[in-house]
């Protein structure tokens, strides 16, 4: 499982280390087998939101070549989606087979044509934006559609996390993960819905 985690300028950092904390398990703990990730972008250092600025490694890669990308929200989106030369790069993932999303980052996956004739959710401030760009805006904390994986908004980020922990492991284990991260909230035994709470 390669991991391609894309950071942008005005992102909101806790979409992306939410999801990052708990989906990097897979390595850290040994459930899986070659478990890899990489940060992108496309500039060599992005600044969130509030001003914290992250050095890229991976600047502009052929997403092709993961097995999961991963796109969080922020102010950052609202620009990006009609961006051509983001919006270009972003499609090389067209082949990917897990395209994940959080908050605004719904818009980014939407604008680049992966949620068309999809069900998708974002932040729930942000539902109006995301309509033009799927099939049905679900209200929900999560929806899967296929091989597309959404989620609400900022803090829902851990409950994606622990969701695809869960899809690729097992109930227990994010049962076990949740208590060493002191994380209640997040409730397993849900991948037969397509929605989550």
């Amino acid at each position: 499982m390669k991991m391609a985690f894309i950071l942008f300028d005005q992102m909101t950092t806790l979409d992306f280390v939410g999801f990052y904390d708990a989906i990097t398990r897979l390595r850290i703990l040994k459930l899986m087998e070659d478990v890899s990730w990489d940060v992108c972008a496309t500039q060599s250092e992005v600044t969130d939101e509030l001003g914290i600025k992250m050095k890229i490694e991976h600047v502009s890669p052929d997403l092709s070549q993961y097995d999961l990308i991963f796109v969080p929200g922020g102010i950052g989106t609202r620009k990006l989606k009609d961006d051509v030369q983001f919006l270009r790069w972003l499609k090389t993932a067209n082949n990917v087979q897990y395209k994940v999303s959080v908050c605004t980052g719904a818009l980014l996956l939407g604008a680049a044509g992966f949620l068309s004739g999809r069900r998708a959710t974002t932040n729930p401030q942000a539902y109006d934006f995301l309509e033009p760009y799927c099939e049905e805006v679900v209200r929900a904390r999560i929806v899967r559609d296929g091989n597309v994986i959404t989620g609400g908004g900022v803090a829902t980020s851990i409950d994606l996390g622990l969701y695809l922990l869960e899809y690729f492991t097992d109930a227990e284990t994010v049962r076990k993960i949740q208590k060493s991260m002191d994380y209640p909230y997040y409730q397993t035994g849900k991948l037969d819905s397509d929605y989550i709470y």
